[in-house]
């Protein structure tokens, strides 16, 4: 009889802690459990009908209410057509094209515009092309130019990476033809040998994902994002010859007298390249996409300022003087003419505008 007592007991305890879980469920707010025969008590409502079946074995309808679900194909990382899309993503979608942990990239870009022209800056003066051997602005002379990047970063967070990063840039040099003044406001051609610039920069660079604003591109391939840097180039000119091959009359051999100068020709002025340190910075556009074993592509269009790119200062001219014999007729002086010129400065501003591909190896 005891044992049948504890049985009951035991049974109506599990029994009660049953109704109260019920009662407790969140997803059918409108169940109150169970009343004093057993029997499924719901609120009334005009949701749905369920079929229930009572603890004294009857059947009967009940009403219940329906819950709120979040039904089919849940939108893409970032997507602006509905609020979901910046609560809910798809595994598959948001890890492929995540950013996370270290990685090393390398770039190879091709710049489809090079900016800028060297102008003389003779002690600051308005018109220092007017130096021998000196010449008119003239715009860069450019070969294929190929600009590589090796960059070491990390991710931030899922939107937002910073890396530390070497720019080389090379196959820049001066024109081979510019214009230098002729003395009496006109301009003879000149012919310019050497020059060839290069640029090393090292940045500090941040991006940003921008998909929360624009979503993924090509269903989901591409990913796209900004990005910007700042950091110091060391903008190296090397040596040049201007080469300027006018006779320039300076009285007529006639009205010489014997070792009087009648004209100057064949003026080399021989530039001393030189290197200087300058503030960099670049903008960066671009699109994402990854390639099996955790490699990520970068498609970029970039424009980088490099700063300015200046000789040392120092320039040597050579020229052929002529004198006249006294008889009517001139001749080449028998000693070379050469002048030293200081603080004769030769500068142009550098940027590019390139286009290119970096991969990103993750870790």
């Amino acid at each position: 009889m005891k044992k049948v007592s504890i049985f009951a007991a035991l049974a109506g305890f599990l029994f009660g802690v049953s109704g109260s879980a019920d009662a407790a469920y969140p997803v059918y707010n409108g169940y109150q459990g169970t009343n004093a025969q057993g029997q499924v008590v719901y609120l009334p409502t005009t949701t749905a009908t369920n079929t229930v079946v009572t603890t004294t074995g009857t059947i009967g309808n009940v009403n219940a209410a329906s819950p709120t679900r979040i039904t089919g194909t849940l939108p893409r990382v970032g997507s602006n057509t509905t609020n979901a899309g910046r609560q809910y993503y798809q595994p598959a979608d948001y890890d492929r094209l995540a950013d996370s942990g270290l990685y090393v990239g390398l770039s190879v870009g091709y710049s489809a515009s090079v900016g800028g022209a060297m102008i003389a800056d003779y002690m600051g003066e308005k018109n220092a092309f007017f130096v021998p051997g000196a010449f008119q602005e003239a715009d860069f002379n450019t070969d294929t130019v190929l600009p590589l990047q090796l960059s070491v970063g990390a991710a931030i967070n899922n939107d937002i990476r910073v890396d530390f990063s070497y720019l080389r840039y090379s196959g820049i040099s001066y024109p081979s033809m510019v214009q230098s003044s002729d003395g009496v406001g006109g301009y003879v051609d000149a012919e310019v040998d050497g020059g060839a610039i290069t640029s090393n920069a090292t940045m500090l660079n941040m991006y940003y994902n921008i998909d929360s604003y624009t979503g993924y591109i090509a269903g989901g391939a591409l990913r796209p994002y900004v990005g910007v840097g700042v950091g110091i180039s060391l903008n190296t000119i090397s040596d040049y010859v201007v080469y300027d091959n006018t006779f320039y009359s300076e009285m007529e051999p006639s009205a010489a007298g014997a070792g009087d100068l009648t004209g100057i020709s064949d003026v080399y002025a021989y530039h001393n390249g030189g290197t200087s340190e300058q503030l960099a910075f670049m903008f960066e556009g671009g699109v994402t996409t990854e390639l099996d074993g955790g490699i990520k592509l970068d498609f970029f269009v970039r424009y980088t300022n490099l700063g300015k790119v200046r000789t040392s200062g120092s320039i040597i001219v050579s020229q052929t003087e002529w004198l006249g014999d006294g008889a009517g007729s001139e001749y080449p002086a028998p000693y070379d003419s050469v002048f030293h010129y200081t603080n004769w400065y030769e500068s142009a501003r550098l940027s590019t505008v390139d286009m290119g591909i970096r991969l990103r190896l993750q870790f």
